[in-house]
């Protein structure tokens, strides 16, 4: 659907035939322009989310794949006559457009129309802290952006629904975004593309590619993700029920992948990490993604009423007890050293005891100056863990530090959306990704104080837990969940909250352990 049309904030004159227009807004979508022009005039119109320092469009190296295809270009022929036009059968992604091609150009009356699927919004969050809100709302624009009939990657090179992006955004997605059907719909593409040994493609839907490259478990965990966090966010199984001829499938595949150390290494590792470089092996990785995955493949067949439940929780237990075995040292720390690592074990609680782990991604996170040192993988579970050994404050220093590599280079800029790399110099890089989005959700669970107990995964019950952290003064949360609206309002005064909370009627939440009969407004002196 076409949602909203932008006018330019800047234009800028590179001779009289070319004007290059700034909306002032990264976007999927395209040119709405009203044009006379002369009869036979041909009007090249060309996007990009970039411009030089003489305003000249950039495209960081992505039109080098694209020679002949008329990449991020639409053209179309004047009649003489005054006409609005659109193009009907492409979408772009972009910020800047440039207008060439009829003496005219000085005279349009052009637009950018965001274009994205129909999908409502199910969160509106705002805390004190300008920098927070604006790389909220980055995510918000970029998640709009990428959302074309499944999760792409981005709107202006591949647009692919690329499993690795879409498994690191899903909780995410479902958190913000009414996405339900779009990825109901998706999954069943995900489940057409399964090769009959259970083989799974890196993108989706695919003509082919990807079942060589981009897969693994890194990717192909948004089997079992998308069905889970339906399940989580709506309290409905049947998504989870009609997968898991699916599940076992994909799992029997990975057992012909195991190596003589009875781990899989094949598949995407801590993807875009800093540098474009993993500092976490992928058998590792892979290891701790696969016991979450039998651990999903069990509630599926609980829900199914199927024996093999007992069957997939033995295989659960038996990863955990081999990454325990290799990779936590006698004293109950990581052996590898990372805060992707780290962060993944405490994530998935395998451990048994979190305070060495605790204190090994405290220190991590210190040694770094509270900058990232990891990818997409680490990233989607790092500010989780650091939440879970109550270090929610060194989770947003992670957020606003300043410098590379983190999301403080974007922001230090004009971005207007997420981008695909730490490494902000790299060619081919998107300046409209999703896959490190997952901070939305941190935030609404955190600042918003509001989530979903997943120890009553299905429930729908929800825990209230507002964080109160030093540098924010207040904050405020809209959440229309599947079940109902709850609305969070709380604000610093000397040394008291006044912390308020509405919910409509049924709606079950605990704070404090005990559950919410009415709504809560009240003075609390816990700082």
């Amino acid at each position: 659907r076409e949602t909203t049309i932008y006018k330019p904030v800047k234009i800028t004159k590179n001779d009289n035939k070319t004007f290059v227009y700034d909306f002032g807004q990264n976007m999927s979508g395209y040119a709405r322009i009203k044009v006379k022009g002369n009869k036979g005039d041909e009007i090249t119109i060309r996007y990009a989310e970039c411009v030089d320092e003489n305003d000249c469009l950039c495209y960081y190296g992505m039109d080098k794949y694209y020679l002949e295809s008329g990449f991020q270009t639409d053209k179309f022929i004047c009649s003489g006559k005054e006409i609005l036009w659109s193009p009907k059968f492409a979408y772009h992604g972009f910020r800047y457009i440039e207008v060439s091609g009829t003496e005219y150009c000085d005279k349009l009356d052009i637009s950018a129309v965001f274009v994205h699927q129909d999908i409502k919004r199910r969160t509106e969050f705002e805390c004190s802290d300008p920098y927070i809100n604006r790389l909220f709302n980055c995510g918000i624009m970029s998640s709009y952006s990428n959302m074309f009939y499944m999760l792409t990657d981005c709107p202006t090179r591949e647009k692919f629904g690329w499993t690795n992006d879409a498994q690191s955004s899903c909780e995410q997605m479902l958190t913000n975004f009414e996405t339900e059907k779009l990825l109901e719909k998706w999954h069943r593409d995900i489940k057409d593309a399964m090769k009959e040994n259970g083989e799974l493609p890196g993108i989706i839907p695919t003509a082919g590619w990807g079942y060589h490259w981009g897969n693994g478990p890194v990717s192909d965990g948004i089997l079992f993700e998308i069905p889970y966090r339906i399940y989580l966010h709506t309290g409905r199984g049947e998504l989870l029920k009609e997968s898991l001829e699916y599940f076992d499938r994909y799992l029997k595949y990975l057992e012909t992948r195991k190596n003589e150390k009875g781990l899989v290494e094949f598949g995407l590792d801590d993807w875009a990490a800093p540098g474009l470089k993993s500092f976490v092996e992928v058998e590792f990785i892979n290891a701790v993604l696969i016991s979450s995955f039998y651990k999903i493949a069990a509630l599926s067949a609980k829900l199914s009423g199927c024996e093999c439940e007992n069957e997939y929780n033995q295989k659960a237990e038996e990863i955990i007890c081999l990454i325990k075995e290799r990779y936590i040292t006698p004293d109950g720390y990581c052996t590898i050293d990372e805060q992707c690592s780290v962060a993944m074990l405490i994530y998935y609680d395998i451990y048994d005891d979190i305070e060495p782990l605790k204190a090994q991604l405290k220190r991590l996170l210190e040694e770094t100056d509270y900058h990232l040192k990891c990818g997409m993988v680490g990233m989607r579970r790092l500010l989780h863990a650091l939440s879970k050994c109550g270090l929610s404050e060194y989770g947003l220093k992670l957020l606003k530090s300043k410098g590379y590599p983190g999301y403080g280079p974007w922001m230090d800029g004009d971005a207007t959306t997420l981008w695909e790399k730490w490494d902000i110099n790299i060619n081919s890089d998107s300046k409209n990704h999703h896959m490190y989005s997952d901070f939305m959700s941190w935030l609404i669970k955190t600042l918003g104080g509001i989530k979903i107990d997943e120890d009553r995964c299905g429930e729908l019950e929800f825990i209230f837990n507002p964080h109160f952290i030093e540098g924010i003064d207040f904050a405020k949360l809209n959440y229309r969940t599947s079940v109902g609206k709850i609305s969070v309002n709380w604000e610093k005064c000397d040394d008291k909250i006044k912390l308020c909370l509405i919910k409509d009627e049924g709606i079950k939440i605990k704070y404090n352990n005990q559950y919410l009969e009415n709504e809560i407004n009240e003075w609390s002196v816990e700082l």
